[in-house]
């Protein structure tokens, strides 16, 4: 998929809510747990790190897929996800990207609403002016002694929200 609105959502009506999952920095694996947990969802996202296409392919079969390349991300089905990604859902702007350190825009400016980002495995959001931030840590292999985590943005008529989801004790 490349940039604008998911075809799967246009014809939603305004008033029903949108729930994407949001995961980040999977490496490779791809937890019997997530896949549980993105079943019923609107929407995946994938914010870098993806390291495997079958992980892609498997993650499609629940949702479509908007993912974008992370630093650890090599190979020829590596360099064709993007590095940034727009995303236009009904009134709402999501800009994703791996390393928020990469951010090339003002998304105040660029009428940006959501901010997704990953490569840190830390989970956060954050609300910064008009913008909301949020970084779902790391579904994939256990690292810098972090939690494993990932997210649900919920987007309605004006409002979003993002529920960070720990995947182990």
């Amino acid at each position: 998929m490349a940039g604008g609105q998911p075809e799967i959502l246009k014809s939603r009506g305004k008033q029903q809510s949108v729930c994407i999952g949001v995961i980040s920095d999977t490496h490779g694996l791809l937890r019997e747990s997530v896949i549980d947990r993105l079943k019923g969802v609107d929407l995946i996202l994938h914010a870098g790190d993806v390291c495997s296409e079958t992980l892609l392919e498997s993650l499609r079969r629940l949702a479509p897929v908007y993912a974008v390349r992370g630093n650890c991300d090599r190979g020829e089905a590596a360099q064709k996800l993007p590095v940034r990604e727009l995303i236009q859902i009904g009134e709402h702007q999501i800009y994703m990207l791996h390393d928020l350190n990469h951010l090339d825009l003002d998304p105040v400016a660029a009428n940006i609403h959501v901010v997704v980002c990953g490569h840190t495995h830390a989970a956060y959001s954050e609300q910064r002016g008009p913008v909301f931030f949020i970084n779902p840590g790391s579904a994939g292999p256990r690292r810098y002694m972090l939690p494993v985590t990932m997210g649900f943005l919920t987007l309605d008529e004006g409002t979003c929200s993002f529920e960070i989801i720990p995947l182990e004790n």
